[in-house]
């Protein structure tokens, strides 16, 4: 799944298109029935920002078209009028450039600022302190590793960087939170942050546990295991002997 770092590259290359007047195609089918073309074709694109794992495209007139990628999206900036195969969701056509979505479902128009959001792990600077207090809010013998993919609690890490995370922070995904002291989860969001701003500026850390189940850590030499965690079972990567 596209993780915050994803967001916000994609917001980057869509900045070509700030200020200009866009056409607006919905080719898929799925898209076609949403409206959004009819509703956004021939307005200014005012703006465009990574928040968490959403997209927000800001358009005059105080519309805003929120995109999730879900597990397969992606967003492409091509020239105008570039060949292409199959039926993207979205098209948005400048002058010079075109911005397009493929495998992108979730498309919605929104009027609110996505309260229900927590704060970006990818802010300058992040809000560590409104994200431990949201951590803290929450059941306390909710593990870490789990809280920490909850969007509505910190906005934008996904399994990737939640794993990379809590191993450069040398803390266990299972340990409940109220386990973890106030200054092991700021380390554990400081790191997450750290990780995603260089991944995000061209240079991707090395992986070090995810998706490296069974071979050796590369810290201590003890064997990377996987499991699934939480309710949406999504697959956890840690060393047991030097992650506590």
């Amino acid at each position: 799944m596209p993780e915050g770092d994803s967001l916000h590259r994609a917001a980057r290359r869509l900045q070509v298109l700030v200020g200009e007047c866009v056409e607006v195609e919905t080719p898929h089918p799925r898209a076609a029935v949403k409206g959004l073309a009819e509703r956004l074709d021939g307005r200014r694109l005012e703006g465009v920002e990574a928040v968490g794992k959403n997209l927000l495209l800001r358009f005059e007139g105080g519309v805003v078209l929120r995109s999730h990628l879900r597990m397969k999206g992606r967003w492409r900036v091509e020239r105008r009028g570039a060949a292409r195969a199959g039926k993207p969701w979205l098209v948005l056509r400048g002058a010079e450039h075109e911005a397009v979505l493929w495998n992108g479902p979730v498309l919605e128009l929104v009027t609110s600022q996505l309260r229900r959001s927590g704060p970006d792990i990818l802010a300058e600077p992040p809000d560590h302190e409104t994200m431990l207090a949201r951590l803290r809010a929450g059941p306390q013998e909710r593990e870490v590793g789990d809280a920490l993919l909850d969007q509505r609690l910190v906005a934008g890490i996904g399994n990737l960087w939640r794993a990379e995370a809590l191993w450069e922070a040398r803390v266990s995904p299972w340990r409940p939170l109220g386990e973890l002291e106030d200054g092991e989860l700021r380390a554990v969001l400081e790191t997450a942050h750290s990780l995603m701003r260089t991944a995000l500026d061209g240079r991707r850390p090395p992986r070090r546990v995810y998706q490296r189940a069974g071979r050796p850590c590369p810290r201590c030499g003890g064997t990377v295991r996987s499991a699934t965690q939480g309710e949406h079972a999504r697959t956890a990567y840690w060393c047991p002997d030097c992650q506590r």
